[in-house]
């Protein structure tokens, strides 16, 4: 069956039908999430587990979910992972084997937010290697997911009422690729 035939509602798959890429996806996510309504499903060319046990390794109080494995059936390669669910700090994540035809791209991305410079640090140089470090904080995985580590710091010092001290900040932090507390706490307080 191709890809794109598993997402169809009116595929013939004949008597003896096998759970679909959305029907175990679904599964997954209501097994695993009572509360959440709204869970980011990520899809990888082959990597979902690494991806997995990379970012579950990255953040702390993140757990691995449920493992679905593709059968006889496929359409991946017997054994390895169809879906898996995980959370980071308590978000829940769905990824996928589904195939080469979707990248990720920096039009999503997940926003991190950091209480202190240490932790911007750490997730900074973690999340980046093997990727690319961007500009304002941004940065591209290994594989391919674009994250934005961002201390709270630089939300409230933005939201300033006084434009010229928030505005100081901001163009500090578009010079800066991490974002450093200590530098946009000197441009705030300059008069």
């Amino acid at each position: 069956m191709p890809m794109g035939d598993l997402f169809a509602d009116d595929v013939d798959r004949g008597p003896a039908r096998t759970t679909t890429l959305r029907e175990a996806a679904v599964s997954c996510a209501k097994e695993e999430s009572a509360v959440q309504t709204i869970t980011p499903f990520l899809w990888f060319d082959g990597k979902a587990e690494e991806a997995m046990n990379f970012y579950t390794s990255v953040f702390k109080n993140s757990k691995i979910g449920r493992v679905t494995r593709y059968g006889e059936e496929g359409p991946g390669t017997k054994g390895t992972v169809m879906t898996a669910t995980f959370q980071l700090n308590g978000q829940e994540f769905i990824a996928l084997n589904g195939g080469p035809q979707f990248t990720f791209s920096p039009a999503i991305s997940f926003l991190v937010s950091c209480e202190t410079q240490q932790e911007v640090d750490d997730l900074w140089e973690k999340l980046s290697e093997g990727g690319k470090k961007g500009q304002c904080g941004w940065l591209k995985d290994k594989f391919g997911l674009s994250w934005q580590i961002i201390p709270n710091a630089l939300g409230q010092m933005l939201g300033d009422k006084d434009a010229g001290k928030a505005g100081r900040v901001l163009q500090a932090m578009m010079q800066m690729n991490k974002i450093e507390i200590e530098t946009l706490k000197q441009t705030y307080d300059q008069q």
